[in-house]
């Protein structure tokens, strides 16, 4: 299964954080299945995020296209750096 497929599959079942604020907040207080980034995720916002995965042991995967693409995938009419998947 691709990367694309799992997100929509993620979302159709509603399993999903989307936003880099949310998504910061539920690596804290939770383990997540995984954590997409965008290709052109801010540096810092690419750091934070991985930071949080690595102490939560969580998966971290790079997104093959920009924040604009990641956000057409979601069905969203806006540019989405980071999806959690629960």
């Amino acid at each position: 299964m691709s990367l694309t497929e799992t997100i929509q599959a993620a979302l159709k079942s509603g399993k999903t954080i989307i936003g880099y604020k949310e998504s910061i907040k539920f690596i804290k207080v939770s383990n997540p299945k995984l954590i997409v980034i965008a290709k052109n995720a801010p540096e810092k916002t690419r750091k934070e995020i991985e930071y949080n995965a690595k102490i939560g042991k969580a998966k971290v995967e790079i997104f093959d296209g920009n924040s604009k693409e990641l956000g057409v995938i979601c069905g969203k009419p806006f540019p989405v750096t980071t999806i959690v998947i629960k």
